[in-house]
Protein backbone atom coordinates (compact mmCIF):
# COMPACT_ATOMS: atom_id res chain seq x y z
CA UNK A 1 0.00 0.00 0.00
CA UNK A 2 2.80 2.44 0.90
CA UNK A 3 4.49 1.57 -2.42
CA UNK A 4 1.28 2.35 -4.28
CA UNK A 5 0.99 5.78 -2.54
CA UNK A 6 4.59 6.61 -3.47
CA UNK A 7 3.88 5.67 -7.08
CA UNK A 8 0.76 7.87 -7.11
CA UNK A 9 2.73 10.79 -5.66
CA UNK A 10 5.42 10.37 -8.31
CA UNK A 11 2.76 10.29 -11.03
CA UNK A 12 1.04 13.41 -9.65
CA UNK A 13 4.34 15.25 -9.27
CA UNK A 14 5.30 14.29 -12.83
CA UNK A 15 1.94 15.47 -14.15
CA UNK A 16 2.28 18.73 -12.20
CA UNK A 17 5.68 19.38 -13.69
CA UNK A 18 4.30 18.83 -17.17
CA UNK A 19 1.38 21.19 -16.52
CA UNK A 20 3.48 23.87 -14.84
CA UNK A 21 6.44 23.79 -17.19
CA UNK A 22 5.33 23.49 -20.82
CA UNK A 23 8.81 24.46 -22.00
CA UNK A 24 10.10 21.24 -20.45
CA UNK A 25 7.56 19.21 -22.38
CA UNK A 26 8.51 21.02 -25.62
CA UNK A 27 12.16 20.29 -24.83
CA UNK A 28 11.63 16.58 -25.36
CA UNK A 29 12.73 15.59 -28.81
CA UNK A 30 12.49 12.63 -31.11
CA UNK A 31 15.64 11.52 -32.89
CA UNK A 32 15.79 10.25 -36.46
CA UNK A 33 14.94 6.70 -35.35
CA UNK A 34 11.77 7.82 -33.56
CA UNK A 35 13.30 7.37 -30.10
CA UNK A 36 12.14 9.90 -27.49
CA UNK A 37 14.96 11.59 -25.63
CA UNK A 38 14.20 13.26 -22.33
CA UNK A 39 15.54 16.79 -22.25
CA UNK A 40 13.89 17.85 -19.00
CA UNK A 41 17.24 18.31 -17.28
CA UNK A 42 17.67 21.61 -19.16
CA UNK A 43 17.61 24.64 -16.90
CA UNK A 44 14.92 27.08 -17.98
CA UNK A 45 16.39 30.44 -18.96
CA UNK A 46 14.87 33.93 -18.93
CA UNK A 47 15.94 36.28 -21.69
CA UNK A 48 16.00 39.22 -19.23
CA UNK A 49 18.94 37.58 -17.45
CA UNK A 50 21.02 37.90 -20.63
CA UNK A 51 19.78 40.79 -22.79
CA UNK A 52 18.37 44.29 -22.31
CA UNK A 53 15.74 43.57 -24.97
CA UNK A 54 14.95 40.81 -27.42
CA UNK A 55 15.83 42.78 -30.55
CA UNK A 56 15.09 40.77 -33.69
CA UNK A 57 15.31 37.52 -31.67
CA UNK A 58 17.62 36.04 -29.04
CA UNK A 59 19.55 32.83 -28.44
CA UNK A 60 21.32 31.60 -25.32
CA UNK A 61 23.51 28.54 -25.87
CA UNK A 62 24.23 26.98 -22.48
CA UNK A 63 27.32 24.78 -22.77
CA UNK A 64 26.83 23.36 -19.28
CA UNK A 65 23.34 21.95 -19.83
CA UNK A 66 24.02 21.50 -23.57
CA UNK A 67 20.88 23.34 -24.56
CA UNK A 68 20.08 26.22 -26.89
CA UNK A 69 17.29 28.59 -25.83
CA UNK A 70 15.47 30.70 -28.45
CA UNK A 71 13.04 33.64 -28.03
CA UNK A 72 11.32 35.49 -30.84
CA UNK A 73 11.22 39.32 -31.00
CA UNK A 74 8.17 39.75 -28.76
CA UNK A 75 8.98 36.89 -26.35
CA UNK A 76 5.86 34.87 -27.17
CA UNK A 77 7.83 31.96 -28.65
CA UNK A 78 10.37 30.25 -26.37
CA UNK A 79 11.98 27.02 -27.52
CA UNK A 80 14.70 24.77 -26.14
CA UNK A 81 16.88 22.52 -28.29
CA UNK A 82 19.42 19.85 -27.26
CA UNK A 83 22.90 20.58 -28.62
CA UNK A 84 26.44 19.41 -28.94
CA UNK A 85 29.00 21.77 -27.44
CA UNK A 86 32.77 22.28 -27.70
CA UNK A 87 34.81 19.26 -26.65
CA UNK A 88 37.14 21.21 -24.34
CA UNK A 89 37.28 24.47 -22.43
CA UNK A 90 40.05 25.68 -24.75
CA UNK A 91 37.67 25.36 -27.71
CA UNK A 92 34.79 27.09 -25.91
CA UNK A 93 34.28 30.78 -26.57
CA UNK A 94 31.82 32.55 -24.29
CA UNK A 95 30.19 35.93 -24.57
CA UNK A 96 27.90 37.95 -26.80
CA UNK A 97 27.75 37.76 -30.58
CA UNK A 98 25.09 37.72 -33.31
CA UNK A 99 24.09 35.83 -36.42
CA UNK A 100 25.69 37.54 -39.41
CA UNK A 101 24.96 35.07 -42.21
CA UNK A 102 22.93 31.93 -42.88
CA UNK A 103 23.40 29.15 -45.40
CA UNK A 104 21.40 26.12 -46.49
CA UNK A 105 23.75 23.32 -47.57
CA UNK A 106 26.95 24.74 -46.10
CA UNK A 107 30.36 23.56 -47.20
CA UNK A 108 33.09 22.97 -44.60
CA UNK A 109 36.73 23.99 -44.53
CA UNK A 110 38.78 22.95 -41.49
CA UNK A 111 40.32 25.84 -39.55
CA UNK A 112 44.09 26.25 -39.15
CA UNK A 113 43.92 24.96 -35.56
CA UNK A 114 41.98 21.89 -36.71
CA UNK A 115 44.60 21.20 -39.37
CA UNK A 116 47.32 21.32 -36.70
CA UNK A 117 45.50 18.69 -34.64
CA UNK A 118 44.06 16.69 -37.53
CA UNK A 119 46.28 17.02 -40.63
CA UNK A 120 44.09 14.59 -42.61
CA UNK A 121 41.06 16.89 -42.51
CA UNK A 122 40.01 18.12 -45.96
CA UNK A 123 37.44 20.50 -47.41
CA UNK A 124 33.93 18.99 -47.69
CA UNK A 125 31.19 20.16 -50.02
CA UNK A 126 27.55 20.05 -48.86
CA UNK A 127 26.25 16.53 -48.39
CA UNK A 128 25.71 13.69 -45.94
CA UNK A 129 29.34 13.57 -44.75
CA UNK A 130 29.63 17.31 -44.14
CA UNK A 131 30.06 18.01 -40.39
CA UNK A 132 27.92 21.19 -40.63
CA UNK A 133 24.81 19.22 -41.54
CA UNK A 134 22.06 20.80 -43.62
CA UNK A 135 21.99 24.39 -42.31
CA UNK A 136 24.48 26.81 -40.76
CA UNK A 137 24.12 30.17 -39.00
CA UNK A 138 27.45 32.00 -38.88
CA UNK A 139 28.31 34.23 -35.93
CA UNK A 140 30.35 37.42 -36.01
CA UNK A 141 33.15 35.47 -34.32
CA UNK A 142 35.34 33.86 -36.99
CA UNK A 143 34.99 30.07 -37.20
CA UNK A 144 32.05 29.82 -34.76
CA UNK A 145 28.78 28.50 -36.14
CA UNK A 146 25.41 27.20 -34.97
CA UNK A 147 24.80 24.31 -37.35
CA UNK A 148 23.24 20.92 -37.90
CA UNK A 149 24.90 17.53 -37.82
CA UNK A 150 24.37 14.25 -39.60
CA UNK A 151 26.07 12.47 -36.67
CA UNK A 152 23.23 12.43 -34.15
CA UNK A 153 25.47 10.76 -31.53
CA UNK A 154 27.12 14.15 -30.97
CA UNK A 155 23.99 15.84 -29.61
CA UNK A 156 24.06 16.11 -25.83
CA UNK A 157 27.84 15.70 -25.73
CA UNK A 158 31.06 17.67 -25.67
CA UNK A 159 32.03 16.83 -29.22
CA UNK A 160 32.59 19.92 -31.37
CA UNK A 161 35.61 22.03 -32.23
CA UNK A 162 33.92 25.18 -30.93
CA UNK A 163 30.54 25.23 -32.63
CA UNK A 164 27.03 24.59 -31.31
CA UNK A 165 25.43 21.64 -33.13
CA UNK A 166 21.78 20.62 -33.40
CA UNK A 167 19.90 17.75 -35.00
CA UNK A 168 19.40 18.59 -38.69
CA UNK A 169 15.61 18.84 -38.34
CA UNK A 170 16.03 21.20 -35.35
CA UNK A 171 18.56 23.50 -37.04
CA UNK A 172 16.21 23.69 -40.03
CA UNK A 173 13.43 24.84 -37.68
CA UNK A 174 15.67 27.33 -35.83
CA UNK A 175 17.16 28.58 -39.13
CA UNK A 176 13.67 29.56 -40.31
CA UNK A 177 12.97 31.40 -37.03
CA UNK A 178 16.20 33.44 -36.74
CA UNK A 179 16.74 36.54 -38.85
CA UNK A 180 20.20 37.90 -39.57
CA UNK A 181 21.07 40.03 -36.55
CA UNK A 182 19.64 37.62 -33.98
CA UNK A 183 21.61 38.24 -30.79
CA UNK A 184 23.45 35.27 -29.30
CA UNK A 185 25.01 34.60 -25.94
CA UNK A 186 27.20 31.55 -25.36
CA UNK A 187 27.47 30.57 -21.68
Amino acid sequence: MAEQNISRRKLMIGAGVALCAPSLVRAQSTDLNGVRRNATSFISQHWQDHFDDLGKAAIVADTTSRALHYWNADGTDYRVYPTSVPATEELTKRGYTKITRKKVGPDWTPTASMMERFPDYKYMPPGPDNPLGTHAMYLDWPNYIIHGTHDTRKIGRRSSDGCIGLYNEKIEELFALCPIGTQVRIL
